[in-house]
């Protein structure tokens, strides 16, 4: 069998040696300078985690600019997200079928280049279609960011490299709609993706240089299959971005997109479970720990991402606090997370069973999102650092044993495929869970407004007589606007927190799952 050459630097290094022992503490792939790659993978792994959420608070500003309608300018979101859910699963194969090397730096230019042309876009349809090469771009990123960290990194310092990696992807979420706000503010809304060019020039300068290659391998596209996939795949994010505008089961738009969604996933999981060649090894599905660091990850995407999702509206809106005040008030929430992830990867280098850890983490959210749903209109800015410091804690310890424990048992020629697949789990979680928390807090608040507003009488309002409002013409109805304004901010917090303590008791229900993962080996040794 003819050798296999490995590449680095954009030079042959040599050719591929025998695989290592079990024993032995090697990295898989040789590198020059792992510090320096190690900063161009995180550089092109935050930009690609920012750009999810940082356009979201500069819509307002784009739709005037594009002269969009409110239900047009949501395709901006909508066609990065599925573009970029609809890619994902091809990860793998093409990273074996042109070299992970190739694929990781076509994709950092894509990206870069299409975030240049978002940001000199003339009007709707060409952002909604740089925003889907963008998002194709930003597809492969983050899963072979993940894989090369863990091929160039040796067995004994991977939980601690997967703590670094998982640090950009939990942060970038909280940092995105401030860092969005901030670049709006002093500039416009344009330098939200023009901001990517200077840092996506650096990291693909680093990636030539530093970054090496798996040996490439012929795999036959499972075209049918792909197809499925992404016909489910594309229907779901269809029907969580468009349903709350259509109004749900009102319409049959919904149900078109229902149908789709299952007709494919249907179809896809037999063809998959059944083809000769099918899209993702079967093996992955064979591992339970990957299996269930897949659903504990969609668990997390529910529950923790649709937290940091709905937090920034909420400050905003009835807080009003501005962008800076709230991205500093989210800033303990990072904090948190760095501290616990590298402690877990600590812990799990010491022989700390993983999952305990998890549980652990599990219990100390669950707790955070039980605080948060305790809070009022009157909380001081300290409980609102505290708790999420303290949500950030349970984070870390979550999210490193997770996917340390995933990767512990898969063969390198997997990883690739397998942080695909996981990425595709948060991410598809985070769609999912976003949903369910805005749509709930927007039903809730009508509601709530109902009920509340029933209370409103004279007897309440002793300072002021509603009955008597219509003598004092527009100081009347001023009074009355006053008066509805604050029904709608108590309904809306209440919407708020009635989010909070859901996503706290999924936190919490997650915890027995614990018990069908398998305890992975020690770290290291």
């Amino acid at each position: 069998m003819a050798s296999v050459a490995w590449r680095g630097g954009g030079k042959d290094l040599a050719a591929a040696p025998p695989p290592a022992s079990a024993s032995s503490d090697v990295a898989q792939l040789p590198v020059r300078n792992h510090l320096l790659l190690i900063v161009g993978v995180m550089i092109a792994s935050l930009l690609q985690v920012l750009d999810v959420t940082i356009a979201n608070v500069a819509i307002p500003h784009m739709r005037a600019s594009l002269s969009a309608t409110p239900d047009t300018i949501s395709w901006v979101l909508t066609s990065y997200i599925i573009a970029s859910a609809v890619a994902l699963p091809i990860t793998g194969w093409l990273a074996d079928r042109i070299g992970s090397r190739r694929l990781f730096l076509m994709s950092v230019v894509i990206f870069v280049v299409a975030s240049m042309l978002c940001g000199i876009a003339q009007n709707l349809e060409q952002m909604v279609l740089f925003r889907a090469i963008q998002g194709c771009g930003g597809a492969f990123i983050a899963p072979l960011s993940q894989s090369a960290l863990l091929d160039t990194t040796r067995p004994s310092k991977q939980p601690q490299i997967i703590a670094l990696w998982g640090m950009g992807v939990i942060v970038g979420p909280i940092i995105g709609p401030v860092l969005g706000g901030w670049l709006t503010e002093i500039a416009n809304w344009r330098w939200v993706f023009f901001v990517n060019v200077p840092f996506g020039i650096i990291c693909i300068v680093i990636l030539l240089a530093e970054l090496p290659s798996r040996a490439i391998r012929h795999r036959r596209f499972d075209l049918f299959g792909f197809a499925m996939v992404a016909l489910a795949l594309a229907s779901l994010q269809l029907l969580l971005d468009r349903g709350n505008t259509v109004d749900w089961f009102s319409s049959a738009e919904t149900f078109i997109y229902i149908g789709l969604m299952l007709t494919g996933a249907w179809i896809g999981v037999i063809h998959l479970s059944t083809a000769r060649h099918p899209l993702f090894d079967r093996r992955l599905f064979a591992n339970a720990n990957f299996v269930i660091a897949g659903i504990f990850l969609f668990i997390v995407g529910v529950a923790m991402f649709a937290t940091i999702a709905i937090l920034p509206p909420m400050l905003q809106g009835l807080f009003g606090y501005d962008v800076i005040d709230t991205g500093l008030v989210l800033m303990p929430r990072g904090v948190g997370v760095l501290i616990t992830m590298q402690l877990s990867g600590l812990l799990l280098k010491k022989g700390v069973d993983a999952r305990w850890q998890v549980a652990f983490g599990f219990l100390i959210t669950f707790w955070s999102l039980h605080l948060m749903g305790e809070w009022t209109l009157d909380i001081a800015r300290a409980e609102f650092m505290s708790t999420g410091f303290l949500q950030g804690l349970g984070i870390g310890f979550v999210f490193i044993p997770l996917n340390t424990t995933a990767f512990a048992t898969l063969p390198p020629e997997l990883r690739t495929d397998g942080s695909s697949l996981l990425n595709l789990s948060r991410s598809v979680g985070s769609s999912v869970g976003i949903s369910v928390v805005m749509t709930l807090a927007a039903n809730e608040t009508q509601r709530n407004h109902a009920e509340l507003a029933a209370h409103v009488t004279g007897e309440v309002t002793s300072a002021l007589d509603i009955s008597s409002l219509d003598r004092y013409q527009q100081y009347g109805q001023t009074a009355l606007a006053v008066a509805d304004a604050e029904v709608t901010r108590q309904a809306m917090m209440i919407a708020y927190l009635n989010d909070f303590r859901l996503m706290s008791w999924l936190c919490l229900a997650a915890v027995p799952l614990v018990l069908l993962m398998r305890k992975s080996r020690r770290y290291g040794t």
